[in-house]
């Protein structure tokens, strides 16, 4: 693995078999479209394993379009996030979110 990257690894005694699960590149930052687009935001070189759930735990950033305000500690764990934005004087939201997982 390189310097600065990120990885899994799990073997099993039952089928003596090393599996692992390596981030190939950075994440990629989501680029906001109108309509909004299906795009890969992170891709994974998986080895005797496959993902088949995603879940938006954890702090995540958003940066936002017109104002270049920066927000964090964002919670997507419900799906959605609704905050103000001082500079622009707009709500901002992040919501109708969907993921999914599929091989490449």
């Amino acid at each position: 693995m390189q310097a600065g990257g990120a990885g899994y690894g799990i073997s099993s005694q039952m089928r003596q078999r090393e599996s692992t699960a390596s981030i190939k590149d950075a994440p990629k930052t989501y680029a906001q479209q109108s309509p909004p687009t299906r795009q890969t935001i992170i891709e994974f070189d998986c080895r005797g394993l496959e993902f088949t759930e995603f879940r938006s735990d954890g702090e995540w950033t958003a940066k936002g379009l017109e104002s270049s305000t920066n927000f964090a500690a964002i919670d997507l764990q419900e799906g959605e996030w609704f905050d103000y934005d001082e500079k622009s004087g707009e709500e901002v939201s992040i919501k109708d979110m969907k993921w999914e997982i599929r091989r490449v």
